[in-house]
């Protein structure tokens, strides 16, 4: 019985042996894995300005707001003018599912949809030029509720003043809209210099990608579509983001120009 028992306690401990050694293994090859993909995503993050390119158009909103961000975090890339009417093969291969810009192409790899691409490139270079979303996940929150808002509210009343309406009757109802969220978003600016806080953050740059069009806007209604009248918080945060050095050769300040982009635009989706 003795010999028996100690025979029984061996087995036991090499069992236990045996498992140790392949938990162990299997631990390694997992952290192996981990620390490949870690390394890999450093190495992305330190690229140059040959690895980060953007496809976009220089009227859109949604390209506006991801050079911006690139910007404020001090990022070099190239930027790629595309013909929408004439897609390239790059953005087809880049964005096979909607064909859209804005794109991000980071080390050859593509990101799409700007609100993905502005996250993207904040917890990628988390550690370069100011935080794009408030580092508090309560207030990180807030900032992707507002921001949802605006392409949710603000991005419908843009289509209608400009693209949608058959006449000025429709025009100026979505004027109405746009005035209306605008009037909420004075709330949620809250008296700060910015909705970011003291400097330009995710939502500033969600909702400053629609300047260059609020100003043909307003050269068409005659008066500022952010009126201080109504929204003078917010018409003040307009002021000083379009004055902010990130804002400067990205948002488009030439209301003629957007104006006859708006009519070539038209006249070429009404003769199809």
């Amino acid at each position: 019985m003795h010999k028996s028992g100690e025979r029984e306690k061996n087995k036991t401990k090499q069992v236990t042996r045996h498992c140790s050694h392949l938990y162990l293994s299997i631990y390694k090859a997992h952290w192996t894995v981990d620390e490949r993909e870690r390394e890999r995503e450093r190495a992305l993050a330190m690229a140059g300005a040959d690895d980060l390119k953007v496809l976009g158009l220089w009227t859109s909103p949604f390209v506006i707001r991801v050079r911006i961000v690139l910007n404020l975090k001090g990022l070099a890339y190239e930027y790629v003018e595309d013909d929408l009417s004439n897609k390239s093969a790059l953005l087809l291969s880049s964005n096979p599912v909607h064909k859209t810009v804005p794109v991000l192409l980071h080390a050859g790899r593509p990101v799409n949809e700007s609100q993905i691409i502005l996250q993207y490139i904040d917890e990628v270079w988390a550690g370069t030029g100011p935080a794009v979303l408030p580092r508090d996940p309560y207030e990180r929150a807030a900032a992707r509720f507002w921001a949802a808002y605006i392409d949710d509210k603000v991005k419908s009343a843009w289509l209608g003043m400009l693209f949608e309406c058959r006449d000025e009757g429709e025009r100026a109802e979505a004027v109405a809209r746009a005035g209306e969220a605008l009037g909420t978003l004075e709330g949620a600016l809250r008296g700060k210099p910015f909705f970011g806080g003291d400097g330009v953050g995710f939502v500033d740059a969600v909702l400053g990608g629609y300047l260059g069009w609020f100003g043909a806007v307003g050269r068409i209604i005659g008066r500022r579509l952010i009126d201080p009248a109504k929204t003078p918080l917010l018409a003040a945060w307009e002021d000083r983001f379009r004055a902010a050095d990130v804002a400067k050769g990205v948002v488009p300040d030439d209301v003629d120009k957007m104006l006859a982009f708006l009519e070539t635009l038209l006249a070429n989706y009404y003769s199809k």
